[in-house]
């Protein structure tokens, strides 16, 4: 009997030193292992079960944006980045004039999703201190490129101009710590692909004349033509040899009136 219970403590004693080894210890007490962080929940899983984004999922499918989010996503689960997404619903793809989308190239359709995304997490509450323009994916925000602003009246309303289209947020389809996803009711067109062309801006004014003439050195002043001397000498002559035949054939006539 005293054999069989020897026999049967050795493997007991083995599992618990086992257990003491690998368990960890926090102030003697053991602790249960953390349970691995969620994945990140991907932007067509977000938009699929929120229906009504069928053309952008399409569009995000075919620019492989979607890809590249979630890619990044993964990418950011160490990182305090995140994104903001503002997802145009089906109405509002509809609602542009026909062409808008077929006229583009497959670099501008890339663009205008990527003025869809930004590359920072926005929460609703944060609307109203942002800076503008926002930079999005799209890049460049100046003149006629991709400028995006927003406004907040404060009571749970924002607004988003993009200079071609004024678009209202109307609600939140996901919050997460690395994600968040905005509907929208407009497709938000860019400066760059449908604003009107921006006109070039004006040329430096020119230097000051004075400064010119400095650089020029003095300018030359032709000679004024010599006078006709031989014509000048002739022209008084013949007038006076005229006044001297008058007052010739004057004298005349009074000497002969005289002699009478």
């Amino acid at each position: 009997m005293e054999k069989q219970m020897r026999s049967m403590a050795a493997p007991v004693l083995l599992a618990l030193l086992s257990l003491s080894l690998t368990a960890p210890l926090v102030h003697g007490q053991t602790v249960a292992a953390a349970a691995p962080a969620a994945p990140a929940k991907s932007i067509r899983a977000v938009l699929t079960k929120a229906g009504q984004f069928t053309k952008f999922l399409q569009l995000l499918k075919s620019t492989q944006e979607e890809d590249q989010i979630d890619s990044q996503l993964k990418g950011k689960a160490s990182s305090g980045a995140g994104f903001t997404i503002f997802a145009p619903t089906d109405n509002a793809f509809s609602a542009l004039k026909s062409g808008s989308l077929n006229a583009l190239s497959d670099q501008e359709k890339t663009s205008l999703v990527q003025f869809h995304v930004l590359s920072q997490l926005l929460p609703m509450s944060q609307f109203d201190t942002v800076s503008n323009p926002l930079r999005t994916q799209a890049g460049d925000t100046g003149r006629g490129k991709y400028p995006l602003n927003v406004t907040a009246d404060g009571g749970g309303r924002v607004n988003i101009s993009t200079g071609v289209v004024n678009a209202t947020v109307d609600g939140t389809l996901y919050t997460g710590d690395k994600l968040v996803v905005y509907q929208v009711d407009k497709v938000l067109l860019p400066w760059k692909l449908y604003g009107p062309p921006v006109p070039p801006a004006p040329a430096p004014a020119p230097a000051a004349d004075k400064d010119k003439k400095k650089k020029a050195g003095p300018v030359a002043v032709a000679d004024a033509p010599e006078a006709d001397t031989d014509t000048a000498s002739e022209a008084a002559p013949r007038g006076m040899r005229g006044l001297g035949g008058a007052l010739c054939g004057v004298a005349v006539a009074v000497a002969a009136a005289w002699c009478m």
